[in-house]
């Protein structure tokens, strides 16, 4: 009992130890998060449904409470109506999700395009808020596109400190992440703009933030920059368990799509969002999503 009350006590220190260095300014270690009271076999595979920790929703309440002033007509699920145009494909596009996460490891998604402008920023704004409409799911919403964040002013919140905060060590995993209005959908910013993006998001850190926050979060939501232009997106691709690619109707060259798809592995894709069809070329949807649920069946 003894041992169980130290390992607690020098837990409690080493905490407030980082602490005290975000406030001075001095780099965060990647060392392991520590939840003293969760039971020590418990892994970031539990089910959605799964008990978080107390010291786990703690550190979550004392994440940054901003007021978020959003775009409205872009945040399809932060309006009065239910039925705006789109919203019912959303819920499409997550009971897909969930269908394919009954046979494979699905929880950190990546949002990516071919190439700017094609609606991923969209597309990673509305999933999460889609997801967090269901009763009792969390959900973390992440801007990675540390070349033209967006996500901070759809959701109209500050862009840092941020994700690049955290890659260079500058801050903690719950110094980054923001609160809004919207219960159960946290955000975590693009932060301080820097010359090197490519570089940071290689540095491995990343990872290390994912397997921190996984048991927190039933889904972890991340719009890249697009692929083609730059390599970011395929190297964030290595971190997390699947990739959403947007493409726009009548707008995403062929050829190019076909080599963003590359970028990826088979097992990475998990679908394709059409996004921008007309009405009268897609009567009952909006966004065609193409699951490889036969893969996935086949890995199960």
């Amino acid at each position: 009992m003894s041992r169980i009350h130290e390992a607690l006590k020098r837990a409690e220190q080493e905490r407030a130890a980082r602490l005290r260095s975000v406030q001075a300014g001095a780099a965060i270690p990647a060392d392991p998060l520590v939840f003293p009271d969760a039971p020590a076999e418990e892994s970031s595979d539990a089910s959605p449904d799964a008990s978080i920790p107390v010291s786990a929703e703690k550190s979550l309440s004392n994440c940054p409470q901003i007021e978020w002033k959003p775009d409205r007509a872009a945040m399809l699920f932060m309006n009065a109506d239910d039925h705006v145009k789109g919203t019912e494909e959303y819920r499409t596009l997550r009971s897909r999700l969930y269908h394919l996460r009954e046979k494979m490891k699905l929880k950190s998604v990546l949002v990516t395009s071919a190439l700017p402008k094609e609606g991923k920023s969209f597309t990673s704004c509305n999933l999460a808020q889609v997801m967090v409409r269901q009763h009792g799911r969390r959900v973390l919403l992440i801007d990675a596109d540390l070349r033209g964040p967006r996500l901070h002013l759809m959701l109209g919140t500050t862009a840092g400190p941020g994700l690049s905060d955290y890659l260079q060590g500058r801050s903690d995993e719950f110094a980054i992440m923001q609160r809004g209005a919207m219960e159960n959908l946290f955000f975590i910013p693009s932060g301080t703009g820097i010359e090197d993006p490519a570089e940071l998001v290689g540095n491995g850190r990343l990872k290390v933030l994912l397997q921190r926050l996984e048991p927190l979060f039933d889904w972890i939501i991340i719009d890249s920059p697009p692929a083609v232009p730059v390599s970011d997106a395929g190297v964030l691709a290595k971190a997390c368990d699947g990739v959403l690619m947007v493409v726009r109707s009548n707008s995403t060259p062929a050829d190019l799509a076909r080599k963003a798809r590359q970028e990826f592995s088979e097992e990475a894709l998990i679908g394709i969002v059409l996004n921008g069809t007309s009405d009268a070329a897609v009567p009952y949807a909006r966004y065609y999503y193409e699951a490889y649920e036969k893969k996935a069946a086949a890995k199960s």
